[in-house]
Parts: structure tokens; sequence; C-alpha cells
């Protein structure tokens, strides 16, 4: 049942249905199981990556610092999402989410994405200053300036969006109240509204927030890759190139996923492609980070089995 307020004219959606998933109703414990198993091994994960910072002090450096903020936004970010996606499953009429509750879990994920995108852009700045200007690193990217750039990024992230949110509070949303996505997301929410004027909203704020960021990340990679090919032996490049391609991997999945979901016409829209694509970003993203930057980083999997020594050690002592 569609509840709706009067106002003048208009008649007003109060709450909404999530439907992403009711085609798998029927199958529903598998996929209700595997993303649970998903969600529990993001938070392990990224819980084990910002302990693992804390405690060794070897990785008290700019990059561990962005990298243990990154894995505190994943836990939040998959936390903002999974738990209702876990309910539309076990639900076959679609889970019910009132309408300020929608722009509420709208405002966090945009926000969470939008710092998201922030701090990887400061990341790319970090391992910019670290390979080019190697000399000068450790005085321009001290304590003070990492705190003040990691609070930029949280701060730009959710500063940003009340803008957004001011905008959307301000649409009357005509019916039907079915979004056909596993959470309240742009596009699926802004379906029956002026489309047109909505198209260029979102179009308007995806360029400002991705194509912008993706741009000056990518002028660092430009100039990494131009020193990285300049050094003379293999085992310097190789060197050289290990520090940075973490964080390449996950940029490109990160923004990749990002370019084909708001960067493109609605007509193109796709509702099995675009859950699968926020399905990706929203839920295996965030798992694979930890992952990405653990097995293919040397000093990552050191300190992780320095800690994991040491808890082994503390745990015999006490027996």
């Amino acid at each position: 049942v569609t509840k709706i307020s009067i106002r003048g004219n208009h008649s007003d959606v109060t709450e909404f249905i999530l439907r992403g998933f009711r085609i798998l109703y029927p199958f529903q414990i598998c996929p209700f199981v595997l993303v649970l198993l998903t969600y529990f091994t993001t938070i392990a994960g990224n819980t084990l990556i910002i302990v693992t910072i804390l405690v060794d002090r070897g990785l008290h450096t700019p990059m561990y610092f962005f990298l243990g903020n990154l894995s505190f936004l994943d836990i939040w970010y998959t936390s903002n999402i999974i738990p209702k996606m876990l309910q539309g499953f076990l639900a076959e009429e679609g889970v019910v989410i009132s309408f300020s509750g929608c722009v509420t879990q709208l405002y966090i994920f945009g926000s969470q994405a939008a710092t998201e995108i922030l701090l990887l852009t400061v990341m790319a700045y970090d391992r910019y200053l670290a390979i080019c200007n190697p000399l000068r690193y450790t005085a321009l990217m001290n304590a003070r300036v990492c705190v003040e750039l990691a609070s930029c990024s949280w701060l730009g992230g959710f500063l940003f969006n009340p803008v957004i949110m001011a905008w959307i509070y301000r649409l009357r949303f005509c019916g039907p109240n079915e979004i056909d996505h596993f959470f309240c997301d742009f596009m699926p929410l802004l379906a029956c509204a002026d489309t047109d004027r909505n198209e260029v909203a979102v179009y308007t704020i995806a360029v400002s927030v991705i194509v912008v960021s993706f741009l000056l990340i990518l002028l660092s990679y430009i100039h990494i890759l131009h020193i990285i090919l300049s050094i003379s032996s293999a085992a310097g490049r190789s060197k050289a190139f290990s520090t940075f391609s973490s964080h390449l991997i996950v940029v490109t999945l990160f923004f990749k996923s990002s370019f084909v979901t708001y960067l493109r016409p609605k007509s193109s829209y796709s509702l099995n492609n675009d859950t699968l694509l926020s399905l990706f970003y929203s839920v295996v993203s965030p798992m694979l980070n930890p992952l990405i930057y653990s097995l293919r980083n040397k000093e990552v999997k050191e300190a992780l089995r320095r800690v994991m020594t040491r808890k082994i050690f503390i745990l015999k002592l006490g027996e």
C-alpha cells in the first residue's frame, strides 16, 4: 500500500519499499548467508588493518595513517547498507523505509562515498610526494599535515551533501513508492520525479566530485610513472611501483564502478546491471580493500605477522 500525504494538488510519497532482491525470494537463504559472511569478513579484515596500524610502530607513517582512515570508512560504509539488504532477502514484499529514513541513508551513503573519493585523492598525493619528492617527503607530509588532510576529507564529504539533501527534500515523489534497489541510492530514488532536472543535478554532482578527483589522481599517477620509468635499475623500479600498486588497484575498482553507475544517461539504466554494480562497490569492494593492501604489501604482511606472534606469545604467557 502506498502511503501518501496531500500537499496542494500533489500526492507525495511518505515511505518507500526497497525491492532490489524480490526475484531471489524463493532462494533467499544462500545470498543472505553469502552477504552476511561478506559483511563479517569486511568488519574483521578492516578492523585487523586498523589494529595492526595502531599497534605496530613500523606502520606509523602517512600512508598507513590514511589507510586506517579508509578501513574505518569501509566498516561504516557497509554498516549503513548491509543490514537493510539482509532484511530485504527475508522479506518477500520488500523492506519498508520511511521517506526521512531513506533520505538519511542516502545522505550517509553519499557522504561516505564522497569522503572515500577524497581520501583516495589524498592517498595518491601522498604517494606522489613519496616517490617524486622523497628528500622533502617527511617535511611536507608531517603529522599535522596528515591530520589536516584526513580531516578535510571527512568534513568535505559530509558538508558537501547537505546541499544535495536540501534539494532532494524539495522534490515531489509522485509514486509508485517501490524502489528497485537494495538501498536508497540517487538514481533509483529519483526515478519518479522531474527526470531532466534530476539527471542534470546528479551529473553535476558526479562531475564535481568523481571526475575532478579522478583527474587529480590521474595527474599524480602520470608523474609517478614518469619517475618510476626513469629509474635505471629493475629492482629500483619494482620497489617504487610496489609502494603505490595497491592504491592503483583500489582506485581502479572504485572509480570504474562509479563512472559506469553515475556518469551515463538514465536511458541506459538497467535494473540488473546497476544492482550488480552497486553490490560491487558497496559490499564487495570494502571487503577486498584490506586483502589488496595486505596481500600486496610486504610491510603490512610483516606487521600482521608481528602482531599475531605477539598475541600468541601473550596468550601462552597467560596459560
